[in-house]
């Protein structure tokens, strides 16, 4: 994706296009180190040089659909603001010119894995909405005997406080007749504390959870707790299709300033 170099300027605020088209006749920006001309194009991080100031071409928030995965590790909340100053999901998270982060569903303290968090609010209700019915699938390790006879009855159905609930998968991951015992469980339903509340009514306790998929979306293993990872254009697509909805049009570009801290790589290219 390329746009013209005075688009992006104007779009970011720099003046008219007009004006902006003089500057580059004048030799007063680079792209990556090179003189920009009359009729250049600049693409989604190109480090750009405009009258001696170093800025980084980036997608404008607004309009466009964006998604992140987010390794979250034990004791975040998935809350924005926490009355007793907790660490919260949100505070890591790259920042929005336009809009906020939302959190598809939540994690409770104790559990760590797979968190999506997007721009759109359509997309995460979308995505949340009970007769999406995507896959939630999970790691969890298990105290206690778990017999045949309980995987079966956790596999057709329990009632809970509020409903039948049942595990649409469970498969254990080792032998099943040692205590701490690990199984893949997936479930069609984002209730809350769901998992650890179908094990309870076995009496038994879950001191592990860990969500590893969401729908098709997979945690990757390289991902290291606490960072995350955006995904692609084709993929967020692909995604928002599966949960029925439109696609979205390209995003315009736009530049931000590059932080004095990443401003020496900056520089060097625009030395070469």
């Amino acid at each position: 994706m390329a746009e013209r170099l005075q688009k992006i300027l104007a779009n970011s605020g720099l003046g008219s296009r007009r004006e902006l088209e003089t500057w580059i006749a004048a030799g007063e920006i680079r792209i990556n180190g090179q003189t920009a001309k009359l009729g250049d194009r600049a693409e989604l991080n190109d480090d750009l040089v405009v009258k001696g100031r170093f800025y980084k071409v980036v997608p404008d928030d607004q309009g466009l659909r964006r998604v992140l995965i987010y390794h979250k590790p034990l004791g975040e909340v998935t809350t924005r603001d926490d009355p007793e100053k907790r660490r919260t999901v949100f505070d890591n998270l790259p920042r929005l010119h336009h809009g906020r982060w939302i959190a598809v569903g939540r994690l409770d303290i104790n559990t760590l894995g797979l968190l999506l968090m997007t721009n759109d609010g359509e997309l995460a209700n979308a995505l949340m909405h009970p007769s999406s019915e995507f896959e939630r699938q999970y790691a969890v390790r298990v105290n206690g005997r778990v017999s045949p006879e309980i995987i079966q009855k956790l596999s057709t159905g329990v009632e809970l406080d509020d409903g039948p609930a049942k595990f649409e998968k469970i498969v254990a991951e080792v032998d099943t007749e040692h205590a701490n015992q690990w199984f893949r469980v997936s479930l069609k339903e984002g209730r809350n504390r769901m998992v650890r509340r179908l094990w309870e009514s076995q009496d038994l306790q879950v001191s592990r959870l860990i969500r590893t998929r969401f729908g098709p979306v997979l945690l990757p293993r390289w991902l290291v707790r606490g960072k995350v990872f955006e995904m692609p254009a084709a993929d967020i697509e692909g995604l928002a299709k599966a949960a029925g909805l439109d696609p979205r049009p390209p995003a315009k570009m736009r530049i931000i300033p590059v932080h004095p801290r990443h401003r020496r790589k900056a520089q060097q290219r625009s030395r070469k």
